[in-house]
């Protein structure tokens, strides 16, 4: 029987930096709003979960790595036309 209290996602390293910064740049802003705290606690969390499997956000080069995670999972008909 399967547990129903936990859920696993599977994420390919480059997925979860691209998300660790996303998440880490969201918590950074202040012009957000959520339906209940609850909706913040949860990225918090995954923030929190996510950063200890990724070297590459202490590293001097992480603009790079990051660069490079969001250059091969960008789909390729979408040209970079968000704010870096």
């Amino acid at each position: 029987m399967l547990s129903k209290d936990k859920i696993t996602i599977e994420l390919s390293n480059k997925e979860a930096l691209v998300l660790w910064a996303f998440l880490h740049r969201f918590d950074d802003e202040d012009n957000y709003s959520f339906a209940d705290q609850a909706d913040q606690r949860v990225l918090w969390d995954l923030e929190i979960l996510l950063q200890p499997q990724l070297p590459e956000i202490t590293s001097p080069d992480y603009g790079k790595f990051l660069k490079d995670a969001r250059e091969q999972i960008r789909d390729i008909d979408e040209s970079p036309n968000f704010p870096q």
